[in-house]
This record gives C-alpha cells, sequence and structure tokens, in this order.
C-alpha cells in the first residue's frame, strides 16, 4: 500500500475464529464481518426517541462559506481518499472556486432541508490492517477495519458536526 509507511509484514496463519481456521476467502470475510459488526443485530431502546421528541425544534441556520473553509482547512493534505478518488488537498482546491464552493454548500444545505444523505455519501472502501506488534495473527481481533468514505461526504458531516 503505497499510503502508508513501509513495515515489515508480520508472518501469517491461518486465521482461527469459533476453534476453526478460515482458509477460504468467504470464510473469512464471514469470520472478519462477524467481530467487526458484532452489534449490528442488538436490541435497541426505542424509550430514548421519545425523550427527544419532547425537546423543543430549534431553526437550522443555512451553513456559511466561513464554516466550510475553516472546517476544510484543518484537513491533513495526505489522507488516503475514498472511492471517489478525491482527498483533502483536492478539496481544498476546489473550494479556493467560489463557485464550486457555493454549490458544496447549496447541497449541504438541501440535504438538511430535505432530511436525506444521499447514498453516494454513504459509499465506502473499507481495508483490514493489522494492528501492530501483535506476537501472533491468527485471531481476527489482531487486524482492524479501516473505513474510507467519499470525501465530499465527509466534508459535509465535519462541518456539521463542528456546528453541533
Amino acid at each position: 500500500m503505497n499510503w502508508v509507511k513501509k513495515h515489515k509484514l508480520p508472518a501469517i496463519e491461518a486465521i482461527k475464529y469459533n476453534e476453526q481456521p478460515y482458509l477460504d476467502l468467504v470464510n473469512l470475510w464471514q469470520a472478519l464481518h462477524t467481530l467487526f459488526n458484532s452489534a449490528q443485530n442488538c436490541q435497541i431502546n426505542m424509550d430514548l426517541l421519545e425523550k427527544i421528541l419532547n425537546k423543543p425544534v430549534t431553526q437550522w441556520t443555512p451553513f456559511s462559506v466561513k464554516e466550510f473553509k475553516s472546517s476544510i482547512s484543518k484537513y491533513n493534505n495526505t489522507s488516503t481518499p475514498g472511492p471517489d478518488k478525491l482527498s483533502w488537498r483536492h478539496l481544498k482546491v476546489i473550494i479556493n472556486n467560489n463557485s464550486c464552493l457555493k454549490s458544496f454548500i447549496n447541497i449541504a444545505n438541501a440535504c438538511i432541508d430535505l432530511e436525506y444523505w444521499p447514498s453516494y455519501f454513504k459509499m465506502l472502501t473499507s481495508i483490514i490492517i493489522s494492528k501492530p506488534n501483535k506476537v501472533s495473527y491468527n485471531i481476527p481481533k489482531t487486524f482492524r477495519p479501516i473505513t474510507l468514505l467519499n470525501m465530499l461526504g465527509k466534508l459535509i458531516e465535519k462541518v456539521t458536526g463542528k456546528r453541533l
């Protein structure tokens, strides 16, 4: 992977899950998926929503140029791009064009107004990397997933999160 620092790869044994080695890709994926998505089928306490619904509603102010510019300036230009192949460096150049910036702001405001998050922003690439300095790499917990999202959606999330 040309976007991470070079390091010596560990000797890999067959990954074991539920005391069985997983040698083919389908079974290995199932073991990793089960481990990393363990909260997927958990019960949710919906009573918490009742408390939220009783809170007063406030008006959402449209996003500003200043919010977007100050938010994006903090991010590292060398970060790994997501499925859209854009990085923070690319977005910083694009945002310097006022027409593009206003389009991004219009998209962000439309997402809030319509209460809709486009599926394009949900597209991701997941990679699984080994955790450093482990004695053995034969169990799924010695690895961790990294999720790479499309950058425009990530930028809108960051601006929204900063405001909240």
